[in-house]
């Protein structure tokens, strides 16, 4: 497998010279094959540390400009190093036993919003407002599915069947803003056939159609906003018992109140680690499998790679730290440790160097209608 087809550099190292540089950081071209490693044409501390400004929220000219490289190395480091988060986000969410799923869409554009891109109608199902849908487990703050396009209900039934791929059986509980594809987006894959009776003894029979799951529970976040700031927050049932969704919501780990906080919280987040998303830039994606790439880093390094605050476990002893730092009390751990995926705080090398199972990357094939593969990235955006 050869992730991210590179282009001939000038005067670059030949491939002896590249065999010399893996020798010279501890790898073997036999260890390095599976994985963004392979065919390097660079120091590979320096093409993960690249990555990790990546991560952090740098653009792919700082990014550049930092390491010392060409723009267009670095753009193809990108394109390599997303394709090996996918297939390592791919590989180790499925089976959540997800209890609560808190969904909701983040504004963006690519390459320029809707109001500015009237001269190019044709071109708005690429170009214009971008949207990404995130799903977000509460519990281990982890984000479980997203889709990078429209605001359309297409892509609400798309991130949903996500998130039923990447979980169990069990029906969480489902908690969004007031937008109606979220409503409509449950009953295709949480809902149960339904033959209504013929009326008479004439006439076609009718349709089938699709009602709530029994145990289907959705609710949504109800904001009152004055002058552009939110002053109450009620909810609104949309499928279930009120009373049985009271007592659901009370035995949550996470939430005592129907809401949307962690989501939004994760939105943040995503802003923070993906320059692309910022709101004041110029460093927005100027096509959406920019988009979609820089969010598969993004995630495999916040998710694996970061230390959440808030899901850390107090150590039963406080421990001693290198030099004159105060003792540690509290055991770091990932949204990906809390939800029992990975034992330890991974590095970034490590996630670079990890060989997803062949048995999983033979049934991508039968994937690519969730997750159609993105296409490369050859331009600095």
């Amino acid at each position: 497998m050869r992730f991210g087809e590179s282009r001939v550099v000038k005067n670059g190292p030949t491939r002896g010279q590249r065999q010399a540089l893996c020798r010279a950081c501890g790898r073997s071209i036999a260890l390095t094959y599976g994985t963004p490693y392979f065919d390097l044409e660079h120091v590979p501390a320096l093409f993960a540390l690249a990555i990790r400004a990546f991560a952090e929220g740098h653009a792919i000219r700082a990014t550049a400009r930092i390491i010392q490289v060409d723009q267009e190395t670095v753009c193809t480091w990108l394109d390599r190093a997303a394709q090996q988060c996918r297939l390592v986000i791919l590989s180790l969410w499925p089976q959540l036993p997800l209890s609560e799923c808190q969904w909701d869409a983040l504004w963006s554009c690519v390459p320029t919003k809707d109001a500015h891109l009237a001269w190019a109608k044709p071109y708005r199902d690429t170009s214009g407002d971008a949207w990404v849908w995130v799903a977000v487990a509460p519990e281990w703050r982890l984000v479980v599915a997203f889709v990078v396009g429209k605001r359309t209900q297409a892509d609400a039934n798309l991130l949903l069947k996500r998130v039923a791929h990447g979980t169990t059986d069990l029906i969480p509980l489902f908690t969004s803003d007031q937008l109606p594809a979220y409503r409509t987006a449950l009953l295709p894959v949480d809902g149960e056939g339904y033959q209504p009776p013929r009326r008479g003894t004439r006439g076609p029979h009718p349709h089938p159609r699709r009602v709530p799951h029994t145990e289907l529970r959705s609710a949504q976040g109800v904001k009152t906003r004055e002058r552009g700031r939110v002053v109450a927050v009620d909810h609104h049932v949309v499928f279930g018992d009120a009373q049985r969704m009271a007592a659901l919501v009370a035995a949550l780990p996470t939430s005592v109140t129907i809401n949307t906080s962690v989501v939004e919280r994760e939105h943040l987040a995503l802003r923070q680690h993906n320059r692309r998303l910022t709101r004041t830039t110029n460093a927005f994606s100027k096509e959406l499998p920019g988009l979609e790439q820089q969010l598969w880093l993004s995630l495999a390094y916040t998710h694996v790679v970061l230390p959440h605050d808030s899901l850390g476990q107090e150590l039963p002893m406080v421990e001693p730290t290198r030099g004159t730092g105060s003792p540690r009390r509290w055991q770091p751990r990932t949204p990906a440790m809390a939800a029992g995926l990975t034992d330890h705080v991974w590095t970034t090398d490590e996630v670079l160097s990890y060989r997803v199972p062949a048995p999983f990357v033979d049934q991508l094939d039968q994937l690519k209608h969730l997750f159609p593969q993105p296409e490369p990235i050859y331009q600095g955006n």
